[in-house]
């Protein structure tokens, strides 16, 4: 994604202690904007709640409303122009470049590439290499949960033919490996272990993070919002790394924030959600909270070559940029 290099260093020493505890003022109308999230709703999203719930956006001069569509149908109407922002796993970024649709990642939200290879324990997978021979469930050949079990395997040093991989035809993987249908399935390290492990059940997790470095989901802009608005890119990212560190700073006023834009937060579900947070909290956390590595980057192309999803690897440097949250989180981190 192309990049907007801005020296954040100029703008620190302009601004007095007081100044950075406010964001400047938003236009005097505010801007709605749609931000297409790729998922249902959900407590992982207490960031971008929490942002509205407390008025950084509003702060900003944008009205936010969520639309928990597919994600290949936030990357098409950001790359097309017909909305500004949505939110997407990194791997959608190069693969929607690759058909021409100009797309930028300007925050990476997960530091850690949130896919994971989960078992029961009596099946004694506890390591890449125990997949050897295995029955793997997937939901499908697509997505970040293929990308990450090709990288895991590629990082282990397996050939695909080693490991079986099955299309459960939809994220049926919790009842497949609880049913003994596979050996051990692949899903979110903050989802679907944590089913099992509440029914009771022994589980073993293997982190793709611990293996390969892929970059994992953030928020998407294209170039010519960079070019012609970067001060709305601004606004918007600084009403959500606002919401990021105070969920980050205090989960569980995040959580009860989360209710109120969630159905099923309360009553018997109260701890499992919870848990969910809580385990995903560790998945954003950062030095500077939305910065990319470029070397995730390089590495997540690569594997996207190697399983035939791309020809070529591309412009890697162009197809996220860090200015953005480079200039925004010294003021955000020293906020109030």
């Amino acid at each position: 994604m192309s990049r907007r290099w801005i020296p954040s260093g100029l703008l620190l020493i302009a601004l007095t202690a007081c100044q950075v505890l406010s964001a400047p003022p938003g236009p005097a109308t505010p801007i709605p904007i749609r931000l297409p999230m790729g998922y249902i709703a959900n407590v992982q999203f207490a960031p971008f709640y929490v942002a509205v719930d407390k008025g950084y956006f509003a702060q900003e001069g944008i009205e936010l409303s969520f639309d928990y569509s597919f994600e290949t149908n936030g990357v098409q109407l950001v790359g097309a122009g017909q909305l500004p922002f949505a939110v997407v796993s990194g791997e959608q970024v190069p693969l929607a470049r690759a058909q021409g649709l100009p797309v930028v990642m300007v925050a990476q939200w997960y530091q850690r590439y949130p896919i994971a290879v989960f078992a029961l324990a009596e099946r004694g997978i506890r390591t890449p290499q125990d997949l050897r021979g295995r029955k793997v469930g997937l939901p499908g050949f697509f997505g970040a949960s293929y990308v990450g079990f090709k990288a895991l395997l590629y990082a282990s040093g397996l050939r695909d033919e080693e490991v079986e991989a099955v299309d459960l035809g939809g994220f049926t993987q919790v009842a497949a490996v609880k049913e003994g249908k596979v050996d051990a399935a692949v899903g979110y390290i903050n989802n679907e272990p944590l089913v099992l492990r509440r029914a009771g059940l022994a589980v073993d997790v293997i982190d793709v993070a611990d293996h390969a470095a892929l970059v994992g989901n953030g928020i998407i802009t294209n170039e010519r919002t960079i070019r012609d608005q970067p001060d709305l890119v601004r606004r918007f990212l600084r009403a959500f790394l606002r919401g990021l560190r105070d969920t980050l700073r205090d989960p569980r006023e995040a959580f009860e924030i989360s209710k109120k834009y969630v159905e099923g937060l309360s009553g018997e579900n109260e701890a499992a959600q919870w848990e969910v947070l809580q385990t995903t909290l560790p998945l954003w956390q950062a030095e500077v909270l939305g910065r990319s590595d470029l070397r995730a980057w390089q590495e997540m192309v690569a594997v996207l070559v190697r399983m035939g999803q791309l020809q070529e690897p591309g412009d890697v440097p162009r197809m996220f940029t860090n200015a953005f949250v480079e200039e925004l989180w010294p003021q955000v981190e020293r906020g109030r």
